[in-house]
């Protein structure tokens, strides 16, 4: 697609916990709906059909405005690997209102439970007046702020995991 490059985002997170349920965290709506794009109070939509074809969509209703996440699978090995597709169609600009990132989510028992490695490919828009410098900050910029909202994210993981509910409410 023109005006668009993309950019790698890779993290890696620890649970406490069994496999199992950190795939259940990522493919049960009543988990998904405590964490992912959500809080439990501002949650509004949390389904999910995890196969390949399937469909989810997760709503959040905060300050007056809905926000749905949405995507499709694309890869379902339970409970090892899954990858799916993400947009937020309510904030793509015109002309990019079907682009979506790629998400995949690898996990790997361990000693002490669950390493998750996570992986998104991020589309980055350009302006059609940018330069490689433009382009290159503006990488660099949407990395660094999907890094800080997944971080926020999977720290409601961990603690729901290893605790069964996230002390944040919003």
């Amino acid at each position: 697609m023109e005006n668009v490059s993309t950019v790698a985002l890779s993290m890696i997170r620890e649970f406490g916990v069994s496999i199992d349920k950190v795939f259940d965290a990522w493919t049960k709506p009543e988990m998904m709906r405590q964490w992912l794009f959500t809080l439990k109070a501002t949650n509004k939509v949390a389904v999910n059909e995890p196969v390949v074809g399937g469909q989810w969509e997760i709503v959040d209703h905060r300050q007056g405005k809905d926000y749905r996440a949405v995507g499709e699978y694309l890869l379902v090995d339970a409970p090892h690997k899954l990858v799916l597709t993400f947009m937020m169609p309510e904030l793509s600009p015109v002309g990019y209102e079907d682009l979506f990132d790629t998400l995949t989510v690898e996990l790997k028992a361990n000693d002490e439970g669950t390493s998750m490695i996570f992986t998104q490919e991020i589309h980055v828009i350009h302006e059609p007046e940018w330069t490689a410098v433009d382009i290159e900050k503006a990488e660099g910029e949407w990395l660094t702020s999907t890094e800080q909202g997944w971080h926020y994210m999977f720290l409601g993981l961990k603690e729901l995991l290893e605790t069964g509910s996230i002390s944040y409410t919003g």
